[in-house]
Order: C-alpha cells, then structure tokens, then sequence
C-alpha cells in the first residue's frame, strides 16, 4: 500500500480519537500482564466477531465498514456473529485457532467472552473490542476499544425526551444480559428527571415485542414517552402506541431505513446515532497501524463514536447513507 495512503488513514484515526479523554493508562506495550511480545509485522487477516443477531440491519452497517476498511487496507476481514454468548465465545476461539493477525470483539457478555479474549491477547493476537464492553476492554487485554459510552449516550436521549416535555417513560431492553442495553436504560433515567420503567423483551420474537409494549402502554395510561435500545424494535414500538391508541412518543437508538421513513412521517421523535459504520472500519485501522508501527490509539480511553442523533432537521441529509449501508 502505498504511503499516501498509510498517511490518510492515520490522520481519520487521529481525528477520531479526538472524542477519546486525553488522559488515561500509559500505552506501554508491555502494561498487559497477559499479552504475549509483539514486533512489527504486517496485518493480513483479521476476524471480526459480534453478538449480532443475523440479518440485524445494525450490525450489517458494523460488517459493512470492516469489510470496506480490509478493501482499503489490503487486509482480508472475516465477519462472524452470534447473539448466544457461549456461540461467539466458540467463534473468538475458532479465531485464535486459525491464527488470525488480529481480533475485533464486541462484548456485549464480558463474562462469557472473557477467557476466550484473554487467551487470544495471550496468543499474541491484538484485539480491539467494540460496542459493547468498554469498561472492561483493558483489563482483557485489548489495545484499545471504540463505540460510545453507553449510559452518557442514555443520558443524552432521556434529557431530550425530557426537553420534549414528555414526563414518564418506558425503556424497552430487547436482549437479556446485555450489559450495554442496562446501562442505555440506566442512563436514560439519569437524564430523563421523571417517572421510569424498563421492560424487558426478546429482539427474536418481535410479535411478542409488540404485545408486551402495547400491554404496559395499555397498563399505564400516564406513559408518554418509549424509549427503544434498537432499531428493529422500534417498528413494534410504533406500532404498539397505534394498537393500544396510546398518546406516547417514540424514540430509539440506532438507525435503519424504517427508522429513517418513521423520522420523516413523525412516528419517531429521534433516533441516538452511534455510527456503527466507524466501529467496523476504525478497529481494523488501528490494528494496521498496530501491526505495522505498534501504534495505539485512545491513551487508555475508548474512541468515541457517539451519541449523534438523527431528527427531522437533518434525517433527509442522513437517509441516503442509511440506504447506502454506511449510517
């Protein structure tokens, strides 16, 4: 590849890393007890391993920019995904076995992936983690993570919801176990100064989804406000307020095309915008640039790709992106 290149590609990582705290740990490569040595060597394979659900329209944008950032790098990625914990740990596994020169991890399930990520580190592989799993990125092992810190996200939608004038709210958590999902919740509340609950339901059955929110809403008449943790649920939530003629508003995180088109009609109020695209392309940058100069980026803090969010002021600038698999 040539040095051009190299250049551009450091200077987006560079300005990205901007969103990180400039303090935090040293990056002294030998700071991780587990890891084994490292030299300078070139990136040819990386495995990329999420909790995705298949078919998930998020995590396709995540696949999308890992698969674009191995095209523009010379680096061949391999996407894999499973939502049951102990079938990623498997996959993780089946990374270290094939020897791959680096690991991208989201860890939505620290427990279950721990071990697995740790023996990687130990194998000499270097893992950036995504999405899921910020707090406990370093202590696996991993170089750095990216993805935005999900309560300060939370915190961010539930004061708008707040502004809004809205004064008693449902969070939808749609996974079980999902620290990220909690913590979205959790941080909702904070911002939110009002009356929550949280409900829980399964992204895999979405017509139960349906009934369960149209059931709290029809429950508690005073709810004015779903908020939804992904995309995909948030049609049912939509269409739950309709079923149940409920007065309630509904706002989610992340971004798909019936997300876009609910925006525009004003069946969603926002959506929070962590621009997955970059949790797939930024993770294979910085191993590159690991492997090739044993760089690291952040300073011990995790690059941040959100919270942007997406309205009707700015939803017709960001829709063609959405339809082109990139937002």
């Amino acid at each position: 590849m040539r040095r051009s290149r190299m250049g551009r590609i450091a200077i987006l990582v560079a300005a990205t890393a901007a969103f990180a705290a400039c303090s935090g740990p040293s990056a002294d490569l030998g700071e991780s007890p587990t890891a084994a040595p490292v030299a300078a060597t070139p990136l040819k394979s990386v495995a990329v391993v999420t909790h995705g659900s298949p078919g998930d329209a998020f995590w396709n944008v995540v696949k999308n920019g890992a698969e674009a950032a191995g095209a523009d790098l010379g680096v061949a990625v391999e996407y894999n995904s499973s939502g049951d914990p102990g079938e990623q740990a498997k996959l993780v596994d089946n990374a270290v076995a094939q020897h791959v020169d680096g690991l991208v991890v989201s860890m939505a399930n620290p427990q279950a992936l721990r071990r697995s990520v740790e023996n990687a580190v130990a194998s000499g592989i270097p893992v950036v983690t995504i999405n899921s799993g910020e707090a406990e990125s370093a202590a696996v092992g991993a170089i750095g993570h990216v993805g935005q810190s999900e309560r300060q996200a939370g915190a961010a939608a539930g004061r708008r919801l707040h502004d809004a004038g809205k004064t008693t709210m449902l969070c939808v958590i749609h996974e079980a176990g999902n620290i990220g999902a909690n913590q979205r919740c959790a941080g909702a509340t904070d911002g939110f100064a009002g009356r929550a609950t949280t409900l829980q339901v399964d992204i895999n059955n979405p017509t139960d989804a349906q009934s369960r929110i149209k059931g709290a809403l029809e429950a508690d008449h005073s709810i004015d406000a779903v908020l939804t943790l992904n995309s995909q649920i948030a049609a049912r939530a939509v269409d739950g307020v309709r079923e149940a003629h409920a007065r309630a508003s509904v706002a989610t995180f992340d971004l798909n095309p019936d997300v876009v088109e609910a925006i525009r009609n004003g069946s969603l109020l926002f959506a929070v915008d962590q621009q997955q695209y970059e949790q797939g392309y930024l993770p294979v940058v910085m191993l590159q640039l690991y492997r090739r100069n044993l760089n690291t980026v952040g300073g011990g803090a995790p690059v941040q790709t959100g919270p942007a969010f997406v309205d009707r002021n700015n939803v017709d600038a960001i829709a063609e992106l959405v339809a082109r698999g990139t937002r």
